[in-house]
């Protein structure tokens, strides 16, 4: 079976550019998570892009399952844009990787419309400890693997603020999508307040 992780960092160095940094951590009977950081650059001059890597090693495996099937199955890597220069947005880096980390600690299945919460401001100062995942295929397309195994997805993460992850769980991703539209949210402001609810 070849070695999925230098397909995906090509794929993401062929969308996004070659990355200035990057940190890697490993939990306790996980394998190692590494995060990119992809500098600003292009049309979209002030946004900087944190990816994960290592994530999509493993097929995430249905929780309720006795046994995880260790080639079929869904597999994801973790999209972060931002501004840059409003916020120590680098420190986003070890958050990441616990979400990242996620499906093989915890035994989840990472899907848009999903929400994931590390307990703890993304970053110094930022006002969301939690991030809703978004659709796929919008910034980096998903990359083809030889069968049987699933394609890998990259999965945009959009921050929220504790309110609006009270108020996704009671109405729903579409309906805080929706909201985040109507009042022309910038999601990528690392200081954002929260969008109106009531």
């Amino acid at each position: 079976m070849a070695d999925v992780l230098p397909l995906v960092e090509a794929r993401l160095h062929s969308a996004l550019g070659a990355p200035d940094a990057r940190a890697a951590v490993t939990f306790l009977g996980t394998d190692r998570i590494e995060v990119l950081r992809f500098p600003a650059a292009g049309q979209e001059g002030d946004v900087v892009r944190y990816a994960t890597l290592g994530m999509s090693a493993q097929p995430m495996a249905d929780p309720t399952a006795a046994l995880a099937d260790p080639v079929k199955g869904p597999r994801a890597e973790l999209v972060l844009s931002v501004r840059a220069g409003a916020a120590d947005t680098d420190k986003v880096l070890r958050p990441l990787a616990v979400l990242a980390a996620s499906p093989q600690v915890e035994g989840v299945i990472v899907a848009p419309g999903a929400s994931l919460d590390v307990g703890e401001p993304l970053w110094p100062g930022a006002p969301f400890t939690s991030v809703l995942v978004a659709e796929p295929g919008g910034l980096v397309e998903d990359l083809e693997l030889d069968a049987p195994l699933d394609p890998v997805r990259f999965l945009p993460l959009l921050p929220m603020t504790p309110n609006e992850a009270a108020w996704k769980r009671v109405h729903g991703a579409p309906a805080l999508q929706e909201r985040w539209l109507t009042h022309g949210t910038d999601l990528r402001d690392p200081s954002r307040r929260s969008v109106p609810l009531d």
